[in-house]
């Protein structure tokens, strides 16, 4: 089936200068990139993007982390795009990814691992509702 979902390249991804690397390995991917654009989010941004783990020890170091400088935000398209998305980024933990994936090659631990893909479908919706607001009515609806 054909989804949409979102996916970041974190700043660690945008300040070694790899995102055209990661992006070229979602197209290879069979993924079309519908929407992209850079951004710094402020703090109580990234809570709500982690809201999910806000209970965890280590949700401050990621708030911290993703709110420190600019990243890549992107929706991308494609057949099981959620999970091809997945699979192309590799294990949360580099040491852990397949070799080829984007973790494997420009990750650096469980927090600075380079990008970030939405997990399911229903988290697809909320991430690009909060992402991309200004394409809510010609994204999500499909």
């Amino acid at each position: 089936m054909v989804e949409k979902t979102l996916a970041l390249v974190k700043p660690d991804g945008v300040e070694a200068n790899h995102v055209g690397e990661i992006l070229d390995m979602y197209e290879k991917a069979g993924l079309k990139i519908v929407a992209l654009k850079m951004i710094k989010v402020n703090k109580e941004f990234a809570r709500q993007h982690y809201i999910d783990l806000k209970d965890k020890p280590f949700y401050q170091e990621l708030v911290d982390f993703i709110s420190r400088s600019p990243l890549v935000a992107m929706i991308l398209e494609g057949e099981d795009a959620v999970n091809t998305v997945r699979g192309v980024n590799g294990a949360t933990d580099p040491s852990e990814a397949a070799e080829g994936t984007v973790r494997y090659k420009y990750g650096h631990g469980k927090t600075d691992n380079t990008v970030h893909g939405s997990d399911s479908v229903e988290h697809a919706k909320r991430e690009i509702s909060m992402w991309f607001p200004e394409f809510l009515d010609s994204y999500l609806d499909d």
